[in-house]
């Protein structure tokens, strides 16, 4: 890491910190994965702006709302605001915030909004690379079991005679979200590290099936 990245780092996890809230899925552990992610895109695309990816990694979740949360959608705008007054403060260079605060607007499933940078398109994969896997399938667990979600239906889990719906069955998130994300990558390398996930997902979709109690 060269001199700039590991001068600002320090900086940049304390802004996350003190903006962190309880939610252990968007804690500064998930912002430290999500760099690492970032950090593997970026050895495919070493002309991207490092500092401003890194950036973007630590502060897109300074405004986190929950998932059911009415205005979920504007967050990623309420933190690349807020991200850019800090960093500005902070002594970020200025000719980079709006790469920045574009990397962070533009990050958010529910935002649906295109990035139209590189460094956008990084942070976006390294993000959403987060949300598959095994630690994908433990983050969302947690947020269902926050937001009171059922495990699965008792006797359909897999939709088979059913419309999905995650706000009710956490396993069926899978295939309304998750399943989805690899599709969405903007990289070569997030949409084979997003692949490579999903399937690591899938499998345990199928293990859980088999294991779970059909209804009497």
């Amino acid at each position: 890491m060269d001199i700039t990245l590991s001068s600002w780092q320090p900086r940049l996890v304390a802004l996350a910190i003190a903006a962190a809230g309880d939610d252990g899925a968007h804690d500064i552990n998930h912002l430290h994965r999500v760099w690492r992610n970032a950090r593997l895109l970026l050895e495919q695309h070493p002309e991207a702006d490092h500092l401003v990816v890194m950036a973007a990694c630590y502060l897109h979740d300074l405004v986190n709302l929950p998932k059911n949360h009415p205005e979920r959608h504007l967050a990623s705008r309420q933190a690349a605001v807020l991200a850019r007054a800090q960093l500005a403060e902070a002594g970020f260079p200025p000719g980079r915030l709006d790469a920045v605060a574009h990397a962070i607007e533009t990050h958010s499933f529910s935002a649906a909004l295109q990035p139209t940078t590189l460094e956008a398109r990084i942070v976006q994969d390294a993000d959403r690379l987060d949300a598959l896997g095994a630690v994908g399938l433990a983050r969302m667990f947690y947020i269902a079991g926050r937001m009171g979600t059922a495990l699965a239906h008792p006797d359909d889990p897999l939709a088979a005679n059913r419309e999905r719906n995650d706000k009710i069955y956490s396993l069926d998130h899978i295939e309304v979200k998750l399943a989805t994300l690899p599709g969405t990558m903007q990289t070569a390398a997030g949409r084979a590290l997003g692949e490579q996930r999903l399937q690591e997902l899938l499998a345990f979709r199928d293990s859980f099936v088999a294991e779970w109690a059909v209804a009497a």
